[in-house]
């Protein structure tokens, strides 16, 4: 139990940062009417898409193989199987944006494969995480202050600090395609990094000294 006046305020803070990491996914698919040829054309379309990931090695931060399938495609009718599809999906996260859009292409050149995305964030452990709490911190000690100010009195001690969370969304890119194809070359693909943002708040609760009140 706090003796003496209390003033309560809630500290935020936004700001926009640059993203730190890039991800995006890249699905091989196969599909015939026997299931070994479906099962060698996934395998061999998949150590394609490993082998030219690998080849910008220097830009990747790390390759996670997500979902595997392979599925029987029947008629409307009966169990009879006409087809069978397979796919294998595997996550790339990038950190050298300059080497992104030039490896997304060469991933979706490739025959029989899906890319999608970049999802632009900013890593788990990012300082602007950091920074960002510490300046809602600072923005709710300015908050109480100014109240205590007005009041004629000043702050006094801390009596109770909470978080109420911070949150970014990661970003779709925007993506513009720069000529290449006409002159005769390879296509570019320009990637513009969406900013990212960074949000913290807290609640925070400090003694006052005694107001003076007029």
């Amino acid at each position: 139990m706090v003796d003496g006046p209390v003033v309560s305020v809630r500290g935020e803070s936004y700001r926009e940062v640059d993203p730190e990491i890039a991800r995006f996914t890249v699905t091989a698919l196969a599909r015939d009417r026997d299931r070994e040829t479906t099962l060698t054309r996934l395998a061999e379309r998949a150590a394609a898409v490993r082998v030219l990931i690998d080849s910008h090695a220097p830009a990747v931060d790390r390759r996670e193989t997500g979902e595997l399938r392979v599925r029987p495609e029947t008629r409307r009718s009966g169990e009879r199987v006409v087809a069978y599809h397979g796919s294998v999906s595997t996550t790339v996260t990038v950190t050298d944006f300059t080497a992104l859009g030039e490896l997304m292409l060469r991933l979706a050149d490739q025959d029989q494969v899906e890319v999608a995305g970049p999802w632009w964030s900013l890593r788990p452990d990012s300082p602007a995480h950091r920074e960002a709490r510490r300046a809602a911190i600072d923005d709710a000690l300015s908050r109480a202050r100014e109240y205590a100010e007005a009041l004629g009195a000043r702050v006094t001690a801390l009596i109770e600090l909470s978080d109420t969370g911070d949150m970014d969304r990661p970003m779709f890119a925007r993506m513009a395609y720069a000529g290449g194809a006409e002159a005769g070359g390879a296509p570019d693909l320009e990637l513009d990094p969406r900013p990212q943002e960074v949000r913290a708040a807290v609640h925070a609760r400090f003694a006052i000294s005694e107001p003076v009140l007029h």
